[in-house]
């Protein structure tokens, strides 16, 4: 048709706009637009699944400053630092050629397992807790949720790992704010559809509200976990190593809870209590595939004879500083299980 016959710019506008439609679905964690926006399919919705990526951070400058300074303080059994900034266990400085060669073991130890290892860019130099990457970020489905730490020692953690995650694509959906506290290692999933968080002065019912919120969206409920006394995060009281066997500190949990594991079908193996904390703290690279502190002989051999497959690493000079295996990665992407 000529001229004349077009039609106005107005009704050319509503025509074009009439064929392109905003559109909800597929959903933004659909695996089809994960890739095609996000380039990868990001996220996890468990806690065994196959191990593909991962975040550490290799201890760096930040710990030069754990070679003077600081006292020790026979109430807490640690050379604290100036400020409370770090602490380190016992009388003795850390041996930091010793942790970075168990650091890089355990690397060594994912890559061989065919995971991916990203290591966080541009770390703050003042910050000894950044190796303990499991606690800046919660990983779901679709990309991740930014944690807001409680303690002054850890603040500013969020912000290279953040940028890190950025600069490999991975999707931000959230940030925890306002009064809202959350540290990673106070989260587990049990399923592809329960999740727990522990409730106690690391992670806070405002920053369990936030995360409750996201996770909603999922499809996935979210259950509270009062910690107990000054326990900081559930990792310390229970990991998953199969899809339905989680090693725990059955004492550590509400009966409730408890419970509510056993309709899930999950049972629990108990932890070995001459093993410590280090007893739970191991990371699942496949279902019923663990990495595991060699130094937890005991909960190793349970393990084993659990039918767990158990890869033990050197791993005892870095506990020193507050976190083991668990603590020291943040799984990025799983597949499902």
């Amino acid at each position: 048709m000529d001229d004349q016959e077009s039609v106005s710019e107005i009704q050319a506008y509503l025509n074009f706009h009439r064929r392109v439609q905003g559109q909800g679905e597929p959903a933004f964690e659909d695996p089809v637009m994960q890739e095609k926006v996000w380039g990868s399919n990001w996220g996890l919705n468990n806690d065994v699944g196959r191990l593909r990526k991962v975040l550490v951070h290799r201890p760096g400058v930040e710990w030069d400053q754990m070679k003077t300074g600081g006292k020790y303080d026979k109430e807490v059994n640690a050379l604290v630092g100036p400020n409370n900034m770090w602490y380190w266990k016992g009388k003795e400085r850390p041996d930091i050629d010793k942790v970075k060669a168990q650091h890089d073991n355990l690397t060594k130890t994912l890559k061989a397992e065919g995971v991916e290892v990203v290591e966080v860019v541009d770390p703050h130099p003042h910050l000894t807790k950044t190796i303990y990457t499991r606690d800046p970020a919660i990983i779901v489905r679709g990309g991740a949720i930014l944690c807001r730490f409680g303690i002054d020692y850890r603040r500013g953690e969020e912000l290279p790992v953040m940028r890190t995650l950025a600069k490999i694509g991975m999707p931000i959906l959230h940030t925890i704010h306002g009064t809202g506290l959350m540290e990673g290692g106070s989260f587990m999933w049990l399923n592809e559809k329960t999740a727990a968080v522990s409730i106690g002065h690391r992670s806070n019912p405002e920053g369990a509200r936030q995360l409750g919120e996201v996770l909603k969206t999922l499809g996935v409920e979210l259950l509270w976990v009062e910690n107990t006394g000054y326990g900081l995060h559930i990792d310390g009281s229970i990991v998953m190593v199969k899809p339905d066997l989680a090693v725990a500190f059955v004492y550590d949990l509400p009966w409730w809870f408890i419970n509510r594991l056993q309709e899930l079908g999950i049972h629990l193996m108990d932890a070995v209590e001459q093993d410590g904390w280090q007893s739970v703290n191991c990371l699942a690279v496949s279902p019923g595939g663990v990495i595991m502190p060699a130094s937890a002989e005991r909960s190793v051999e349970k393990l084993i004879k659990a039918g767990v497959e158990v890869i033990p690493v050197e791993f005892d000079e870095i506990p020193k500083g507050g976190g083991g295996i668990h603590c020291s990665t943040l799984p990025l992407v799983r597949d499902d299980v």
